[in-house]
C-alpha cells in the first residue's frame, strides 16, 4: 500500500502540496512546529496512490514517497 511521510522540520508550510495531491489527502496542520511553521500532514493513507506529485512539488525535499510499507 503506498504511503508518504512528511519531515515536519523540514516543511516550511507553503501548501504547495495540498494543491497538488489529486486525492486531496494532504492539509495544512492546526498547531505550530517547533519553528512556527504550520506544516503539512498526511491523512487517509488507504486512499493513496503515491503518484509522489505531492513529493515532486515540495520545495523543501520535505516529503518521501513509498510504494509499499514495511512491517
Amino acid at each position: 500500500m503506498p504511503h508518504i511521510t512528511i519531515d515536519q522540520e523540514r516543511c516550511k508550510g507553503c501548501g504547495l502540496c495540498t494543491i497538488a495531491c489529486p486525492k486531496k489527502l494532504v492539509s495544512m496542520s492546526e498547531s505550530p512546529n517547533s519553528l512556527g511553521f504550520y506544516v503539512a500532514v498526511f491523512s487517509g493513507p488507504e486512499q493513496c496512490t503515491g503518484c509522489a506529485m505531492c513529493a515532486e512539488m515540495c520545495p523543501d525535499v520535505a516529503i518521501a514517497v513509498f510504494k509499499e510499507r514495511t512491517p
